[in-house]
């Protein structure tokens, strides 16, 4: 049962929320802030509670919809298959999630006694886009394309950037936007996989609605988007010049686009484009952090 439950926690993916949190942290250092350690401490436990609750609350509901027994399983598409192996726990993950969601939660709430509403709009924002996920946001390909983004780039960036510093800056606004494209990107390319399994339980993502063709062509723009970003920035100043290091990654996000091109639909058989992408989505924003903490 342990190990069922683990792995409906993606533990793998969870290096996103560290790295989400770690940006939002080093924008709040640069602006001068006095870094409290216990509200760091409940940020980082509430931003991961909230991504595992997202994860188990998906793998129950892939299981029950009957996705679960469709999908070709990859490391990076497909679920973790753990509930068709094990069903009899299904609820018991249901219940995890859940708890998952009431702890995230409960951190929001104490944050609101702590520093007052200022983090009641990312939050309630957030807690929709859990609770929406999977049952309804999945049907509707443009929100699904951006809800990834939505929930770990900005909202999670600039939450914690919020609840360390207590105000709304333009730094943090206009940082969290590289998170963003490369998270959007990071699901579109996840979906490729699983497009004949998702059509077959009623979803309609982004690759359903419009196409490979045009998804590629989303995935070209938002990586565009992505790298011209930081080097805007340090051309206007608002970055710092050795954050040049955060344009690095952008081989891997073009590796993972020429995959896409050359293979499409069956880029789950070549899973290191797959690995290209989620790395290049992961070790981005910890460049850019540490660029931001140096500089």
């Amino acid at each position: 049962m342990i190990s069922t439950v683990l792995k409906t926690m993606r533990p793998s993916f969870l290096l996103l929320t560290l790295a989400c949190v770690f940006l939002g942290f080093c924008t709040s250092f640069a602006t001068g802030a006095s870094i409290d350690n216990v509200l760091l401490a409940f940020i980082f436990m509430g931003a991961l509670s909230a991504h595992i609750s997202v994860n188990m609350l998906n793998e129950y509901h892939d299981f029950k919809s009957g996705l679960d027994f469709k999908t070709k399983k990859t490391p990076f598409s497909g679920g973790s298959g753990a509930l068709p192996n094990n069903p009899e726990i299904a609820n018991a993950i249901l219940l995890f999630g859940l708890l998952a969601l009431f702890i995230t939660i409960a951190i929001g709430i104490y944050f609101i006694t702590i520093i007052g509403t200022t983090i009641l709009p990312i939050g309630l924002l957030g807690f929709i886009i859990i609770v929406t996920y999977t049952q309804w946001l999945n049907r509707m390909p443009l929100l699904c394309l951006i809800a990834p983004g939505l929930g770990f780039g900005l909202l999670m960036v600039v939450g914690t950037h919020i609840v360390l510093t207590l105000e709304y800056s333009s730094l943090i606004w206009q940082v969290s936007l590289i998170p963003f494209f490369l998270i959007n990107n990071l699901l579109l390319l996840n979906q490729y996989p699983d497009m004949q399994a998702d059509a077959s339980v009623g979803r309609n993502t982004f690759p359903l609605a419009f196409g490979i063709k045009r998804s590629n062509t989303v995935y070209a723009l938002f990586m565009l988007a992505t790298y011209s970003l930081i080097f805007l920035y340090i051309l206007v100043g608002i970055l710092p010049a050795i954050s040049a290091i955060a344009l690095i990654p952008m081989v891997l996000s073009i590796t993972a686009l020429f995959g896409v091109i050359k293979h499409r639909s069956n880029i789950g058989s070549f899973p290191k484009y797959l690995a290209a992408n989620v790395a290049a989505t992961i070790i981005t924003p910890c460049l850019l952090g540490l660029s931001i903490l140096i500089g």
